[in-house]
């Protein structure tokens, strides 16, 4: 990646979302230092998302291109327990994991992790996944800051080395941190059933239920 696609990918809000047309921001920000995409493309960061673009690639600062989307709220991927056959679709199309559960179970978002990027919503074959806004009369950089890109970006690279790990036939060695032992899928089926569990409890919460 050249200088200067390293420094738009540092701009961008790291949603993952694809609305810029690309697959990921770093496509996004290669495009853009090539010529080949306008800095007018995210909709996530919107219009403050276009001047520090237009800042660092020197070109002018335009409205954000409505072919893309428009600027709003962060979003919310909430996912209702009743109607969730636990297919597993959405845990591989969530760029950060955001999404936890096992086969034939029901599956819940980590809300922290959620980048509101919409891609679970059109995998879920029984409509089980809706969106919340989760910064009410906040868009764009204003909803989002850069300790959650940051962390987004972080989380965005270590699902795409296990899914290009997966898609080769080859594993993980013990050097890049993972669970190789037989304890291993113990250990995550614990952290999966503590998230789920406190899902439920903060759903009851919110439907008043004791």
């Amino acid at each position: 990646m050249s200088p200067l696609a390293t420094r738009l990918l540092d701009a961008l809000p790291q949603t993952q979302c694809t609305r810029c047309g690309y697959p990921d921001c770093a496509a996004y920000a290669q495009a853009i230092a090539a010529g080949e995409a306008g800095i007018d493309q995210c909709p996530p960061g919107g219009d403050e998302g276009v001047r520090r673009l237009a800042a660092i690639s020197g070109r002018e600062a335009v409205p954000l291109n409505p072919e893309f989307g428009t600027e709003g709220p962060r979003m919310l991927a909430v996912i209702d327990e009743a109607w969730c056959i636990g297919c597993t679709l959405c845990l591989d199309a969530c760029p950060t994991d955001a999404i936890v559960g096992v086969n034939k179970r029901m599956h819940t978002v980590i809300e922290p992790h959620c980048t509101g990027c919409e891609l679970c919503i059109p995998v879920c074959p029984v409509d089980c996944i809706a969106l919340e806004s989760a910064t009410p009369g906040r868009t764009g950089w204003n909803a989002w800051s850069a300790e959650q890109a940051a962390s987004s970006r972080r989380r965005y690279e270590i699902h795409s080395t296990r899914r290009r790990l997966g898609e080769s036939g080859e594993s993980i060695s013990p050097e890049d941190g993972a669970d190789t032992d037989a304890g291993a899928t113990e250990r995550k089926r614990s952290v999966v059933e503590a998230a789920l569990a406190r899902a439920r409890q903060a759903a009851a919460a919110r439907a008043g239920k004791p």
